[in-house]
Order: C-alpha cells, then structure tokens, then sequence
C-alpha cells in the first residue's frame, strides 16, 4: 500500500483499508506518510456513518495519520470519543441486565455489542452498537420479559397476551425500550425470522457457549464459531449491506482460535455454507483477510459463491439499498440456499408464515389467528399484482 495509492483510491476503499484494528508496520508507514491531497473528507466521514465503521477509521486515523486537517482531526476525535462513552454507557448496561437474568436464573446469551467489540476488537470504543441483543428459549421469553421490566425495561409494543403467544410461535425477537431511550434491547429466541429457514434451536448455542469478561462481569456468550457463524448469517439477512458486518468477520477470524472444521460441519447442517462462504470471500476481497485453507475451500467448493460475491461487493461499495420485503430482495435469500429443499422450505414458510406487518394490516380476533395465513398470501400477491400492473397496461 504506496501512501500515493492509499489517497488515490475511492473513498470506499480507503475506509476498507482503514477498517481494522491492528496494522502492519508497511500499513502504518503508508497512513502516516500519505497526504490525502484531494481527499471529501466530508464524504469519508459520511460514508464511514453509513457503514458504521467510523469510530474505528477514526482511530486509525487520529493514531497513524500525520497530515490530517485540524478541523477533520477534531471532528475525528468527537467521533471516538463518542462512541468511548456509548460503549461504556451499554456495557454497564450489559452487565446490569445479565446479573438480573442471572438472579432469576434465566439462560441467556449476549451477542453482538459489547460481547463482540470486547472479544473481535479488544475495545468497546471501535464497535458502534445502538441496542443490546440477548439469545433466550422461547421458554424464558417471558421471564425475561419480567425480569427486565424490573430494572425499567418494557417492550417497545404493547401486545395482548394471545399476539405475544402467536409471536413466539412465527416470530423471532422482541424489542424493549428503556430510560435512556427507545429499542435498546433485543430479546431473540432464533437467529432469524422463521421463514428464512434457520432453524438453529437457542438450546444448542447454550450448550456450547464459553466465558467471557465484558467490564467486571464474567457472563456466556456464543462460542467462537457459533459467533462466526450467527454474524455471517446476519450479515446475509441484510445482503452485506453495511461493511461494518464484514469487519466483524474479519477482526473475529483474527482475533479468536476457531474450530473451521466444526464451522463448517455446523454450517452445512444448516444449509448456510453459501452464506458463510460469500461472507468469508467478501471478507477476504474487500479488507485483505487471510483466510485459513478449510475456509479457503468452502468458497472453492461452490461455483457460484464467486458470482455472488462479485455482485455484492459492487453493491456495498455503491452503498446499494434494498427494500427487504421487495421481490428482488427475497429472490437474493433464495440464491443464497444451495440445496433444494431449503429453497423449497424458504418458499413456502415466506408464503405461509405471518409477520408483524401482517397482524398490523389486519386485526384478527384469537380464535381467527391461524386465517393469518392467508393474510399472508394474499397482501403478497396484492404486492405482486402491484408491481407487474404497470407492465400488463403498456
């Protein structure tokens, strides 16, 4: 990396090659030397928002660079210190509410947030997070509930008894708002929703969860590979729209010591060594990541894992968005099944299977509730109906 190449590049691929929390010394030698004559930093700055990978390239640049503007450096320095106090602000919040889960002993698996930025990135000031993600059986949904109505927690929807009763059944996580503010915490009792087809049961990831200390605080979370695994499938959920999710695989396959055969046992297991496999090669071309030869091999092994990188990679670096419940985007989740009977279980449970869109649409006494079905179908061929009347009328 030439300090010419590194201010020449776009300023996507500047935030990629900022994007990383240790650097080599030839990294560091190109950052601190270059000038970035040219350079929108308001569009740097911009874009490392919408990635959210700002307070980690606000770091790198305020530790390495030596010709940053003074104006850029102060903004720089706000941006990461921000983040230092939200970092510190949902840790402590991390461990108020594992001690109160623990109390009323409740299984639960923080993930993502503090658990990830502590473990990936050895620092909760470089991993931005808005909220607090706990996995819990469906069984404990409500005790959890409880307990977390205790320390001032309450669900950011209020819904009868028999809605939260047919939402665990079809649903997959509940969202609460706090005293400092809305949809702070996640309470989730799957990775995802039920039609995508994951059907990976919380009890497992219990099983084989690990310690780990975030603050004062010794608590379970994911073990490493079912990290890795959950961040990839989330990072597909959203079609690697952010480079944030990206980064998080990257800082993981570098910081922990992973089981890739276990990785990729679990990964086809469940029918998502596709998605792990665009992860891994998303990874490796857009932030440089060394991959190890058994993750080297799922992304060999699958001849369209390359063609659907090359087409996300375009997309993320144009900040491409999606609508997630347009065709296209449930046409992508389908590309990225690589057996046929996954495909043919996604298809029929997105037909089949109520969301939360469906029971707002439509207000259905209990007794009705399995009519929601057809609910389901019909707003989506009312969608599809919508979509091709423009073309039937040329």
């Amino acid at each position: 990396m030439s300090s010419h190449g590194l201010s020449s590049e776009t300023a996507f691929k500047i935030l990629c090659r900022l994007s990383r929390t240790v650097f080599t010394a030839e990294e560091i030698t190109a950052v601190s030397s270059c000038s970035f004559d040219g350079t929108d930093w308001k569009k740097i700055i911009q874009l490392a928002e919408h990635h959210g990978v700002l307070p980690l390239v606000a770091r790198n640049l305020i530790e390495y660079s030596k010709r940053l503007p003074p104006a850029i450096e102060s903004e720089l320095q706000e941006a990461h210190r921000v983040s230092l106090i939200r970092g510190l602000w949902f840790s402590s919040e991390l461990v108020s509410i594992m001690r109160r889960f623990e109390a009323e002993q409740i299984p639960a698996l923080p993930f993502k947030g503090p658990v990830l930025a502590q473990s990936a990135y050895g620092d909760s000031a470089l991993r931005n997070f808005s909220d607090l993600d706990f996995l819990v059986s469906a069984s404990n949904v409500q005790r959890a509930k409880r307990s977390l109505a205790d320390i001032g927690y309450r669900s950011s929807k209020q819904l009868s008894s028999a809605v939260e009763q047919f939402w665990l059944r079809n649903g997959y996580e509940q969202c609460f708002d706090g005293p400092a503010g809305q949809h702070l915490v996640e309470l989730q009792w799957a990775l995802l929703p039920r039609f995508y087809s994951v059907d990976l049961p919380v009890e497992a990831l219990l099983a084989r969860a690990r310690n780990v200390t975030v603050g004062n605080k010794r608590m379970l979370c994911l073990s490493p590979e079912d990290s890795l695994l959950a961040l990839s499938i989330h990072a597909a959920k959203h079609l690697w729209g952010r480079l944030i999710w990206l980064v998080d695989i990257a800082e993981t396959v570098r910081a922990e010591t992973l089981d890739y055969n276990l990785l990729r046992s679990n990964a086809n297991k469940l029918g998502v060594a596709r998605m792990v496999a665009v992860t891994f090669w998303l990874a490796q071309s857009l932030l440089d990541l060394s991959l190890p030869p058994i993750a080297q091999e799922m992304i060999d092994h699958d001849p369209n894992v390359a063609a659907l990188g090359e087409l996300f990679a375009d997309r993320i670096s144009r900040s491409a968005t999606y609508n997630f419940e347009s065709t296209e985007y449930f046409k992508f989740i389908f590309r990225l099944r690589e057996r046929r009977r996954d495909r043919i279980r996604y298809s029929w449970r997105l037909l089949s299977t109520p969301g939360q869109s469906d029971l707002d649409a439509v207000k259905l006494p209990e007794v009705l509730f399995p009519l929601y079905r057809m609910v389901r179908v019909a707003r989506l061929l009312r969608r599809r109906s919508r979509k091709l009347a423009p073309v039937a009328n040329q």
